[in-house]
């Protein structure tokens, strides 16, 4: 075992007692000592209750016959960490945390690992780790929130950001803003939409590292305490078979996650995550995969923000793998992959099947014949953009307008709030991705005040940095190379007419070589916003959104 290491032999001695200090008997010691990485804590309302979660699965790992050995890592809410500095060190943490998960379980050499994530960059930057160190893992997340209640209709943290915007435009008063704070997240878990932390762990079930259900069913359940028992269990048979995650997430199964990720409509922060994840396992995802898989994969489901539906009722129309059903009668899922399970794909089908056919529509009546996500290329993002296109109004698909130009998206959401913006214009924020952030700030806040303001169906907003999965409307992000690295999108000025083509996958600025290649001249050199800290040497190491904001090797 590889635990031997630090516990077998005349001279491990010291290291038992060290052991015994903590109350860990010889019999204990005896059996494999199986890592539990706990991301519980106290700001994150999907990780507040994950002690309840890790406790079921150090059950199972002990029922299995293992002895668990729980540590813990940081994490970052997005959405309290919205529209302030704090935004700037969410992505900047996925790197940390798959970091702190490395020299924990290399420093204390576990047989095994259980990843308990629930949330936005907790979710990748432990796949991160979970595939770099390549020992036998399993992962459980904590689940999804259930959709709050508001005068008959389902609402979420998305309906309370676009109250704000509401509110603004005189389109709703603070009275109902106030009830709509108070019963939008009625409890713990997963913000409840396809949001970034649903579709990351949506994409862990599909992509064969999460039991089935794991993306699915709700927090509040019983069935996530027995799934979380289960996971315990289950990471002793791939401990004994050993089962690593690079037999499991192969090139096969990271397309598997992506026509899942096509046809649930995922946040567009997934076009980062997952090529960061596949980089792990060396694999290289070129963004051009994700429109090849998006052009064989139908938009089979609408949830929020993008539709009426809920993670809860995902789960209740028979979840991932129904969906995993569905489009693989058009030869979008390699189903001879195997899966934490300890089968294969196809013998995990065989018992799914769609229970209601208004949440996971059938393949002769999709939402979109195209996956929810596209990637846009043209002379503003010659390396890509991403947009959730499946959330984007008919009217916006095919777009001209007037750029209005923000160097911060505090400065963007200033003039959106104070009623600067008008229909027809397209909103550009610059100097916001990884390293201009740096951070790559989503931009939650002014997408929401735009759909809050009525102007979701007139109004684009173009960005070298990301979204929320929470976001709807026209929002292109992403755009590579950013304007820090002297991208096209630093060059684009007050009035430009920029053409958008969603249908078509190109963006681009309609102004002459010429003119730009004069622009370029007398561009100035990027000065750094942060020089000291972690966020200053996360500047100097990141990559492009084009990669996966990947550190440079």
């Amino acid at each position: 075992m590889r635990s031997d290491l630090m516990k077998k032999g005349l001279e491990r001695a010291p290291h038992r007692s060290l052991f015994k200090a903590m109350g860990y008997t010889d019999e204990e010691l005896a059996r494999p000592l199986i890592g539990v990485v706990n991301s519980a804590n106290e700001i994150i309302p999907g990780h507040i209750y994950l002690d309840l979660i890790t406790e079921d699965v150090k059950a199972g790992i002990r029922m299995a016959g293992g002895t668990p050995v729980e540590f813990p890592v940081i994490g970052v809410c997005d959405g309290i960490a919205m529209n302030h500095e704090g935004m700037k060190y969410s992505l900047a943490s996925r790197e940390l945390i798959a970091d702190s998960i490395e020299i924990m379980a290399m420093a204390h050499p576990f047989d095994a690992l259980v990843f308990i994530p629930n949330c936005d960059k907790i979710i990748p930057g432990m796949l991160m780790a979970a595939l770099r160190l390549n020992i036998p893992s399993i992962f459980i997340s904590g689940g999804p929130m259930m959709a709050g209640k508001m005068n008959g209709k389902s609402v979420d943290l998305i309906s309370v950001f676009e109250g704000v915007g509401a509110v603004k435009s005189k389109r709703m008063n603070a009275g109902s803003l106030k009830q709509l704070e108070d019963c939008a997240c009625p409890g713990c878990g997963s913000c409840s939409g396809m949001y970034t932390a649903n579709s990351m762990n949506c994409v862990t079930e599909a992509l064969g590292l999460g039991l089935p259900g794991n993306g699915t069913v709700p927090a509040i359940q019983a069935a996530r305490h027995r799934l979380a028992k289960y996971a315990g269990m289950k990471i002793m048979e791939l401990l004994k078979k050993n089962i690593k995650p690079r037999d499991i997430a192969t090139l096969a199964a990271f397309k598997n996650a992506i026509a899942v990720d096509m046809a649930l409509g995922c946040s567009t922060n997934t076009v980062l995550h997952i090529p960061a994840i596949a980089h792990e396992a060396g694999i290289r995802l070129d963004l051009s995969l994700f429109n090849k898989i998006s052009e064989k994969t139908p938009n089979l489901c609408k949830l929020s923000p993008a539709g009426p539906h809920h993670l809860e009722d995902l789960d209740m129309a028979g979840g991932i793998q129904a969906v995993m059903k569905v489009i693989n009668a058009i030869g979008v899922i390699d189903t001879k992959t195997l899966t934490v399970s300890g089968k294969t794909v196809e013998a995990n089908l065989k018992k799914a099947r769609v229970l209601d056919e208004s949440v996971i529509r059938p393949l002769n009546n999709p939402y979109l014949k195209q996956g929810g996500i596209a990637i846009l290329r043209g002379n503003i993002a010659p390396d890509g953009a991403v947009v959730k296109q499946s959330a984007v109004a008919p009217a916006m698909q095919v777009n001209e307008g007037k750029a209005r130009v923000f160097d911060s998206e505090d400065a963007a959401i200033a003039a959106i709030m104070s009623g600067k913006i008008k229909d027809g214009d397209i909103v550009v924020i610059r100097y916001e991705g990884p390293k201009g952030g740096p951070g790559m700030r989503e931009m939650l806040s002014p997408t929401s005040a735009i759909v809050g303001m009525g102007l979701d169906k007139t109004v684009a907003l173009l960005t070298d940095g990301r979204f929320s999965g929470g976001t709807q409307g026209a929002a292109i992000g992403h755009i590579s190379p950013e304007a820090a690295e002297g991208g096209p999108i630093a060059l684009v000025k007050e009035g430009d007419i920029i053409a958008i083509n969603i249908p078509a996958k190109t963006l681009n600025l309609k102004v002459s070589e010429a003119e730009l290649a004069k622009r370029r001249k007398s561009l100035k050199p990027f000065q750094a916003r942060i020089t000291s800290g972690y966020l200053a040497r996360y500047a100097r190491m990141v990559t492009s959104a084009s990669t996966g904001a990947i550190f440079n090797d």
